[in-house]
This record gives structure tokens, C-alpha cells and sequence, in this order.
């Protein structure tokens, strides 16, 4: 814990984004689209990246993810997660938003990326096996997630490995709810990884429930909810009121919520 506090400063501010903007052609999206509902749509506003990270956060069903995956599908990165050089399909799950979406790119081309979603990372790591079976010249794929095939390691330890294996720095990267295989203590170590990452020209852009992760120091946190989509101190979140509520007073919480 102590070198968690030590090793946690706030990131350098890079002179240009990879990705600078978003906005959506809502005009364009069919009305019996599912997607023409979600909150996130109807009124969405042009949002100007602002910070190195930003950090997108709100209660379920509101369309955080729905919106990371578009952004990431339009950058280029496989809908099911991994880098731009990914190009496996198991199942069409993705949206259509993707194609109502216009991001602006900045002038300085990302060395790096990758799209993280956890509910698909069991896909990501079986076609990394898929691969490195495959006789060729090129060295095993594993060996850049630490020569190790991610399903021979635990959901976090694989969450952990392309963390701090995988991603090089000098990139995009785009992550969604990337707490949900990882303990308090692993959460803290991750954000120290990204503020490691920041610090090598790094750019983030996070949906996440995580109280822990929205205190990343320097991020810009948007708040999505009915209304739209908000600027927030860390203080201000729902999340975080939430959290220190249920902590401050456990046991009235817990009694209210089982006996109301």
C-alpha cells in the first residue's frame, strides 16, 4: 500500500490528444433502433477531449458501453477487444452506432492501442492460442502478454498481464469496466500502470462503476445520466456518494435495503 500512495503523482499533460473529439449524426440513427433510446444518445452533445484520461461513468443501461464500443470499432480496434490487428468475429453483439459516429484524430499517430472490455477477453485470449498455433517464422503472440496464454491465468492476472505486459505506451487506449476481474488492492496497482502509461504519451478513455478508478489523478470524469452527459468532480459523483454512504453507514444501509 505504501508504494502505492508513493508511486501515484499526476500525469504529465500531453501537448496533442490521439483522439480529440466525438460527436454523433443523431439525425441519421433509425427511430427503431435500440440505440435511438439509450440516454447517451438523445442528448448527446460533442464532447472535446480534454485530458489525457477520461473516464465515463453512470448507472447501467444508460449506454456507456454502447458509446466506448463505437468509439473503439471507429478507431479501428475489433469489436470483441484486442489491438487493430485483431480481426476475429465469435458473434455480432456490437451496435450500430459505430457508423453514426465521427471522431476527430489529432496529429500525432498512436504507436499503440487497445480496446479492453471484459466481458469479452476469454474470445481475445483463445484467439491469441488459435494464433500462436499456427507454424511460422513470426514469435508466439503470447510472448508480448509475458510468454504466458492468458487462459492459464486467473481473469485478473490476465487483466493484469496485458496491463503491464501488453500495453508499451505512446497509444489509445480504450477500456471498459476493466474493475470487473480485479480486487480493491489489484485496482490500485492498475491505476499506478496508467498513470505510469500517461507519462509515456498515453491517452485513456475509461467506462468504469469503480470508485477507485475515477480518482485517477488528472482525469476528466463524465458522468452519464437521463439528462445527459456532465462534467464531475470525483467528489460529486453519484458513485462516489454511493460508496461513502454504504461505508459510513453499513449496517443502517444494509437493514434499509433488506427490510424496506
Amino acid at each position: 500500500m505504501e508504494y502505492i500512495k508513493k508511486s501515484i503523482r499526476g500525469g504529465d499533460i500531453m501537448k496533442e490528444l490521439y483522439l480529440k473529439s466525438v460527436d454523433i449524426k443523431k439525425d441519421k440513427i433509425p427511430q427503431n433502433d435500440y440505440i435511438y433510446d439509450l440516454s447517451v444518445i438523445k442528448n448527446f452533445k460533442k464532447i472535446e477531449f480534454k485530458k489525457p484520461i477520461t473516464i465515463f461513468v453512470g448507472e447501467n443501461g444508460l449506454g456507456k458501453s454502447t458509446l466506448i464500443e463505437a468509439m473503439a470499432i471507429k478507431w479501428g480496434f475489433n469489436a470483441e477487444g484486442g489491438s487493430r490487428y485483431f480481426n476475429f468475429k465469435t458473434r455480432q453483439t456490437e451496435s450500430d452506432l459505430n457508423k453514426y459516429i465521427k471522431i476527430i484524430r489529432g496529429p500525432y499517430r498512436a504507436k499503440d492501442g487497445y480496446f479492453l472490455r471484459s466481458e469479452s477477453l476469454y474470445n481475445v485470449a483463445s484467439n491469441i492460442d488459435d494464433l500462436d498455433e499456427i507454424k511460422c517464422d513470426a514469435p508466439p503472440i503470447s510472448l508480448a502478454y509475458g510468454g504466458k496464454s492468458l487462459h492459464n491465468q486467473s481473469h485478473g492476472e490476465s487483466f493484469l498481464s496485458i496491463f503491464f505486459k501488453r500495453f508499451t505506451g505512446n497509444g489509445l487506449y480504450i477500456l471498459d469496466e476493466p474493475e470487473a476481474a480485479l480486487s480493491p488492492v489489484s485496482q490500485m496497482s492498475l491505476l499506478i500502470r496508467i498513470n505510469e502509461l500517461v507519462n509515456l504519451n498515453s491517452q485513456f478513455i475509461i467506462a468504469t462503476h469503480s470508485p477507485i478508478f475515477l480518482a485517477i489523478p488528472n482525469a476528466e470524469v463524465l458522468e452519464i445520466t437521463e439528462k445527459g452527459i456532465r462534467p464531475k468532480k470525483y467528489f460529486e459523483t453519484e458513485h462516489f456518494k454511493a460508496m461513502k454512504n454504504f461505508f459510513e453507514n453499513t449496517e443502517k444501509t444494509v437493514d434499509s435495503l433488506i427490510n424496506e
